[in-house]
């Protein structure tokens, strides 16, 4: 247990962050893992829907703080370069 008032709302800040981090970090898998099933399936129009998607999650959880910066463009680039080995 915390010994200062501070400590205190430190640590409850720090369970909400990481609540929010957790649940937009599982709406990323969940987002990535349709758009692969997408190219698996060779749905090349669901998979470039899905890929905006996951660009917009990406992006967005960058911007936040969840996942750096160059994680998310990294991430980006290689969706990106699976949806073009469709035909």
């Amino acid at each position: 247990m915390p010994n200062k008032i501070s400590a205190e709302r430190r640590a409850r800040s720090s369970e909400r962050r990481h609540a929010h981090n957790k649940a937009v970090q599982s709406r990323l898998k969940t987002c990535e893992k349709s758009y692969l099933a997408a190219v698996a399936a060779g749905k090349k129009e669901d998979a470039s829907r899905a890929l905006s998607v996951v660009n917009s999650a990406l992006d967005k959880a960058a911007k936040t703080g969840v996942i750096h910066q160059a994680t998310a463009q990294r991430k980006a680039s290689r969706l990106s370069l699976r949806l073009n080995t469709l035909k």
